[in-house]
């Protein structure tokens, strides 16, 4: 697994981390935010239009079993869920005087999948659908939400990672916009069928906010290089 990845925890201990738990700073960021029934209406960025997204969620439950296109009956798709401690994005300063300072804070709200076998590789499409709100330090503009996706099998040792991919999702709020619910949609994550294949049981792709991996790819990004001063002309005789 690269770089700024998701460490391993069990299924048990994810399970107990349901999406009803809201961190006093994200509801802070939601009052303050105006995600109320009388604040600013809500707007949908992301992956295609509004329908197909709706279609994509509605028709794509991320538990339980689902059919697998162009597989045998015993493949199943391995289930979504949300990596623990990894469910809350939190920009601006922290701290004691955190809360006044927040800029932005995100969540997950749901979350689908479709799988296919190719040619003897699983492919997963995997929606994420969130909220991004602006805190009182917050504003118009645009937000890079950073996310993750990892594939992984769970041992009796532990985690054994399959596929991973770090990925950036831009969220743009308007002047009057405190809530804004973002869509993603990755197509294409791929990786090989296992033998035997009841060993998919054991798979679980893992959807978390990944901070730390938008900052070091912040610092390894080329600099611009500074324009060379240009030479002041020669006075004339």
């Amino acid at each position: 697994m690269s770089g700024g990845g998701m460490p391993g925890t069990s299924r048990r201990m994810k399970r107990c981390c349901g999406r009803g738990l809201v961190a006093p700073s994200l509801l802070l960021a939601l009052l303050a935010g105006g995600c109320s029934s009388g604040g600013p209406a809500e707007t949908t960025h992301g992956y295609g239009g509004s329908s197909s997204i709706a279609d994509f969620f509605s028709g794509s439950s991320a538990k339980g079993q689902q059919t697998v296109t162009g597989a045998q009956p015993d493949v199943n798709c391995p289930s979504v869920e949300i990596r623990r401690g990894a469910s809350t994005l939190t920009i601006g300063p922290t701290g004691d005087k955190a809360a006044m300072t927040l800029k932005y804070q995100g969540s997950f709200a749901r979350m689908a999948r479709d799988c296919a076998v190719v040619d003897g590789n699983m492919v997963m499409k995997i929606g994420i659908e969130g909220r991004l709100v602006v805190g009182p330090a917050g504003g118009p503009g645009q937000v890079n939400v950073p996310l993750r996706i990892a594939v992984v099998q769970e041992t009796p040792g532990g985690m054994r990672p399959i596929v991973t991919k770090f990925f950036i999702v831009p969220v743009t709020l308007g002047p009057n916009e405190g809530n804004v619910l973002f869509t993603h949609i990755e197509e294409g994550l791929s990786f090989p069928l296992p033998a035997p294949t009841s060993l998919l049981d054991d798979y679980i792709a893992y959807v978390g906010f990944d901070p730390v991996s938008a900052e070091a790819q912040a610092k390894q990004a080329p600099k611009p290089k500074a324009k060379p001063k240009s030479k002041p002309a020669a006075s004339a005789n």
